[in-house]
């Protein structure tokens, strides 16, 4: 938009209003300020109280453990690696509901945590947690 000064035609101001723009920029900012609130879909509820139960059926939880040499170990027990899909085939035969924790040393390369994890898929276990430190 260009406005002429008045004193020659050929002078042309072309600076931009902003006014309109801060108008609207503040209005939009109190709608939001005023419906912010709202929209907070919280139901506040009192829920009862209860005591603490134990699981119905409360599952051992097998750890298998890669140390920084390479070496497996099932709850604390070395095992050569090609026995280790036949062990826990047998654990998945006791417990068809077996909960699995793999833990490896941060040293031990990806292609022997990655055989291992393939060990534990052909055995049958579904259920598989891997544990890691925290912070790290």
């Amino acid at each position: 938009m260009a406005f002429s000064t008045g004193r020659d035609s050929s002078d042309v101001v072309s600076e931009i209003n902003i006014t309109p723009l801060v108008d609207v920029m503040l209005v939009l900012l109190v709608t939001f300020i005023l419906t912010a609130p709202l929209l907070n879909n919280a139901v506040r509820i009192n829920l009862p109280k209860t005591s603490t139960t134990t699981p119905a059926n409360p599952s051992k939880t097998v750890t298998v453990s890669i140390d920084g040499s390479n070496k497996i170990f099932i709850d604390k027990r070395e095992v050569e690696p090609a026995a280790l899909e036949p062990e826990l085939k047998e654990l998945v035969v006791k417990d068809p509901e077996l909960a699995l924790s793999l833990q490896a040393d941060q040293g031990v390369p990806y292609r022997a945590v990655a055989k291992v994890i393939a060990n534990i898929q052909r055995s049958g276990v579904t259920k598989l947690s891997v544990l890691t430190e925290p912070g790290g």
